[in-house]
C-alpha cells in the first residue's frame, strides 16, 4: 500500500514535464512536525491514508490544493468540468472545518508554489495521494527530489487505485498487461486490496491545529467560475454536484439498489438509462471524492450478503477496467497520441475539422448521435453506450476521423474523463488498440432507434424535432415535405441533412481498417507486443448486438493483429508427464502431407446448470451432462473448402496463457486447463479454476460459453512439451 519516495522509478521527461524550480531554500523551523498535505485528486478525508499519516504526530498540519496553470489554461477543461472541482473542493473545505481547520487555495505551478509555502510555513513532512499517470509521476518526483535537498520528508500512499500498478507490472515481468484477460488473471493471483481506512475524525487529530489568518479566504479561498475567467450568463444548473459529501449520499442510494445487485447480470438498456441517474458515481470516482477501495468492498459486501457467495470480478467490471487503462498507461507517457505509442496501431485517419466541428457541436445530421453529443455538451455526462456510438461515428464506422481528436472533446466535456481512462477508451473505441472487432459498425439509425424506439431522448435535447413524428424521429430527411411543414421542422434548414451516408461509409472504412490489420499481419514490429500474446478476431462468434457488446466485454480479442514471428517467441523445453498429456509421437514424414487442424471444441454450459467440476466434452451431447458440445466449428465437420485450407478460424482461437507458465502452448485456454486427453477418443476433460486460482469462473466473464482448443497429435510442430507439474496442480 505505501510508495516509498525512494522506490519511485526514474520517470520520463516527456509529456506535460513540470517547469522545476532552480533553487529551494531551506524553511525557517519551530520545533515538532509541521506538515502540508497537498491535494491533487483524492479529494476526500475518508479513505486518505496519505493525510492520515500527516497528521500522526504533528504539531500543525494544512491541506492545500494548487491550480496548476496546465489545467487551468487547457482549452480542454470545460466549464462543467470546471464547475464540478470547485464544487467539490468547496466541499472539502467545509469537511476540513469540521476538523477546525481550512483548504488552502493557491494559483501557480507546483514546483513554484510550494517550496514558497514550505519556507512560509516552516514545513517538515509533505504528504500526498500517489498519481499513477505518467505527468504526475514526473511531477511528483521533481517535487520529492528538491524536498529531499532541504531535509522534508515525503510520504505517498496509494489510494487513487485499488492495486499498486508497479507490482502488477512487476508480476508480469515487468511490462503493463495489454489484455483485460491477462490482467484479471494477475490480480486474482495478487492478494485483494487493502480496505478502505477509517475516516478522518477530530479525535485523531490528537493535538495537531491549523494556523488560519483572517485574511484566508482573501488570499486561500476558493476561487468562482467568474474569477477564473468564465462566462455563466445562460449556464444551466448542474445535473452533477460535485463534493465528498454528494459522493457518499449517491453512494448509499446506489447500495440500496439491492434488487438490482441481487440479480446483477447485462444491463438492461432502455430511454431512461441515456439519462444521468442519481446513482452515478464516475466523476466522483475521477475526481477521487468517492473512495475506489471504498466502493468496492461495499458492493462486494451488499453482493455477499444477498447471494451468501462470493462475487465474480464482473461485479467490479466498471472499476476493473478502470484499474487496467491506469496500468496500461502509467509507464507510457504518449499514451494519449498515436506517435511513440507502442501499443497503438497507426491507422491513418483523416483530418476534417469541419466535420470534426459538426460531430462536436451535434450537427451531423443523426438525431442519435447528435443528441448524445449535445447532451455531453450540456450536463457533462452520457451513456457508455453512447459514448461508443458517438466515438464508432467519428472514427472506424463513418468520417474515419482521429481518435484523438474525439479524446480532446471528451476530455474538456465528459466529467469523468480522465487522462489514463479517456485515452484508453479511445482506443478501445477506434480498434487501435484492446479490440479488433472492427466488423462490429454502429449504426447511428438502427441503434437509436432500438435503444430510444419513441424517440423520447432525442426530442429532449433537439428541440426542432419535439414535433417530428416517431417513424421519422431518427431519420427526418425521410420524412415527406408535408410532414415536416407539420412538423415545423424544416430538413436543411432547421435541422441538418446527414453529413454522411452510413451505408457506404461504414462499408468504405471497414475495408480500409481491414486493409490496415492486413498490413500488420505482414510485419512483425519489434518491442511493441509478446509474440505470444496475439489473437485474431475469433470470426466464429456470431456479431453480438450493440447492446451485448459491453456485456461481453471480457471476450475482446488482443491487442493486435500481428502474426507472431516464430523466430521471436520464446521457447521452452517442456516435457508433459504422460499420465497427463499423452503424445502420440507420429513420424514426421508420414504427416507431412496431411492437412493439420487443431480440433476445436465449443462448450456451452445449459441453462440452469450449477455444474462447476470435471465435467467432460464429448463430441456428442450427454443428457447427463450439464454441458452440450457444439462440432460445427470442427473442420472434419466444415464442407467451406476455404475454411479447411486456410483453417483461419480454428487456429486462431487459439489463445496463450503465459500467466501460468504455458507461454508457447497455444491450445491452453485461459478459462480453464486440460487435464487428461486422449488421442483415440478425442475427449478432453476440463475443470474450473477454484476461487483462490488465477483465474475465474465463467460466470464472472458474464458469459455462458468457453472454448476450448484441443491439442491434437497432427500440430505443425510436433515436439516434446515439459509441464511443470505444479502447473497442473490445482
Amino acid at each position: 500500500m505505501s510508495a516509498a519516495p525512494e522506490t519511485l522509478p526514474p520517470p520520463s521527461a516527456q509529456a506535460h514535464t513540470p517547469a522545476r524550480p532552480t533553487h529551494m531554500s531551506a524553511p525557517r523551523r519551530t520545533p515538532g512536525k509541521h506538515t502540508v498535505h497537498w491535494f491533487r485528486k483524492g479529494l476526500r478525508i475518508h479513505d486518505n491514508p496519505a493525510l492520515r499519516e500527516g497528521i500522526i504526530d504533528a504539531v500543525t498540519f494544512r491541506c492545500v490544493f494548487i491550480i496548476d496553470p496546465w489545467f487551468a489554461s487547457s482549452s480542454n477543461v470545460g466549464i462543467n468540468k470546471w464547475r464540478f472541482l470547485l464544487q467539490c473542493l468547496e466541499d472539502l473545505d467545509k469537511s476540513l472545518k469540521k476538523l477546525n481547520s481550512r483548504l488552502f487555495v493557491v494559483r501557480g505551478q507546483p514546483a513554484d508554489a510550494l517550496p514558497k509555502l514550505f519556507r512560509e510555513w516552516g514545513t517538515t513532512a509533505l504528504t500526498f495521494e500517489e498519481d499513477p499517470e505518467p505527468y504526475g509521476r514526473v511531477r511528483d518526483h521533481n517535487i520529492i527530489s528538491k524536498c529531499r535537498e532541504v531535509g522534508i520528508t515525503v510520504t505517498s500512499r496509494v489510494s487513487h487505485t485499488l492495486y499498486k500498478l508497479d507490482k502488477i507490472i512487476e508480476r508480469n515481468g515487468g511490462k503493463a498487461p495489454l489484455t483485460y484477460h491477462q490482467f484479471q488473471a494477475l490480480i486474482a493471483s495478487m492478494p485483494p486490496p487493502p480496505p478502505a481506512e477509517v475516516t478522518i475524525t477530530p479525535q485523531m487529530l490528537n493535538g495537531a491545529t491549523t494556523p488560519i489568518t483572517d485574511n484566508h479566504d482573501d488570499r486561500f479561498g476558493v476561487p468562482t467560475l467568474e474569477e477564473l475567467g468564465f462566462e455563466t450568463e445562460g449556464l444551466k444548473p448542474p445535473i452533477w454536484i460535485g463534493g465528498e459529501s454528494e459522493a457518499l449520499a449517491r453512494l448509499e442510494r446506489h447500495l440500496e439498489r439491492k434488487a438490482w445487485v441481487a440479480s446483477f447480470g447485462r444491463p438492461k438498456m432502455t430511454p431512461q438509462s441515456l439519462l444521468a441517474s442519481q446513482t452515478g458515481l464516475s466523476p466522483y470516482l475521477r475526481f477521487g471524492c468517492l473512495s475506489t477501495r471504498l466502493f468496492y468492498y461495499q458492493l462486494t459486501e451488499l453482493y455477499k450478503r444477498v447471494k451468501r457467495v462470493r462475487p465474480p470480478l464482473s461485479l467490479h467490471g466498471q472499476i476493473l477496467w478502470r484499474e487496467f487503462f491506469y496500468c496500461a498507461a502509467t509507464r507510457n507517457p504518449n499514451f494519449d497520441r498515436m506517435e511513440g505509442n507502442p501499443i497503438c496501431v497507426q491507422i491513418p485517419w483523416e483530418k476534417n475539422q469541419d466535420a470534426l466541428a459538426k460531430w462536436a457541436n451535434g450537427q451531423t445530421g443523426y438525431p442519435w448521435i447528435d443528441a448524445i453529443m449535445i447532451q455531453l455538451r450540456e450536463e457533462g455526462w452520457i451513456h457508455h453506450l453512447s459514448r461508443h456510438a458517438v466515438a464508432c461515428f467519428l472514427t472506424r464506422g463513418d468520417l474515419w476521423i482521429s481518435w484523438e481528436e474525439g479524446m480532446k472533446v471528451f476530455d474538456e466535456l465528459l466529467l469523468d474523463a480522465d487522462w489514463s481512462v479517456n485515452a484508453g477508451m479511445w482506443m478501445w473505441f477506434s480498434c487501435s488498440s484492446f479490440f479488433q472487432q472492427f466488423f462490429h459498425c454502429y449504426c447511428p439509425v438502427r441503434f437509436g432507434r432500438k435503444t430510444d424506439p419513441n424517440g423520447d431522448f432525442i426530442r429532449k435535447y433537439i428541440p426542432a424535432l419535439k414535433n417530428m413524428p416517431t417513424r421519422y424521429i431518427h431519420e427526418p430527411w425521410m420524412a415527406p415535405e408535408s410532414v415536416q411543414a407539420a412538423a415545423q421542422c424544416s430538413i436543411g434548414r432547421d435541422y441538418p441533412m446527414p453529413m454522411v451516408d452510413h451505408t457506404k461509409a461504414s462499408q468504405i472504412n471497414i475495408e480500409r481498417i481491414k486493409q490496415v490489420y492486413a498490413q500488420l499481419a505482414r510485419y512483425k514490429p519489434q518491442a511493441t507486443l509478446n509474440a505470444n500474446a496475439v489473437q485474431r478476431p475469433n470470426v466464429l462468434q456470431s456479431s453480438p448486438s450493440p447492446t451485448s457488446i459491453i456485456a461481453s466485454i471480457n471476450q475482446s480479442n488482443f491487442l493486435c493483429s500481428q502474426t507472431p514471428d516464430p523466430q521471436n517467441a520464446t521457447s521452452h523445453s517442456f516435457k508433459e508427464p504422460s499420465d497427463t498429456f499423452p503424445i502420440n509421437k507420429k513420424n514426421k514424414d508420414t504427416e507431412s502431407n496431411q492437412t493439420r487442424y487443431k480440433r476445436v471444441i465449443i462448450v456451452q454450459k445449459t441453462r440452469n446448470s450449477n455444474v462447476e467440476i470435471n465435467v467432460s466434452a464429448p463430441q456428442d451431447r450427454r443428457a447427463s451432462d450439464n454441458y452440450i458440445t457444439i462440432n460445427e466449428g470442427d473442420p472434419a465437420h466444415s464442407t467451406d473448402a476455404k475454411k479447411q485450407e486456410n483453417n483461419y478460424d480454428f487456429k486462431n482461437l487459439a489463445i496463450d496463457n503465459h500467466i501460468r507458465g504455458f507461454n508457447n502452448i497455444q491450445n491452453i485456454n485461459s478459462q480453464y486447463y486440460l487435464t487428461n486427453y486422449s488421442t483415440k477418443k478425442k475427449e478432453t476433460e476440463i475443470k474450473n479454476e477454484t476461487d483462490e486460482g488465477p483465474f475465474v469462473r465463467p460466470e464472472s466473464y458474464g458469459t455462458d460459453r468457453a472454448y476450448t482448443i484441443n491439442r491434437c497429435p497432427s500440430m505443425s510442430n510436433e515436439k516434446e512439451f515439459e509441464t511443470p507439474k505444479e502447473n497442473l496442480k490445482q
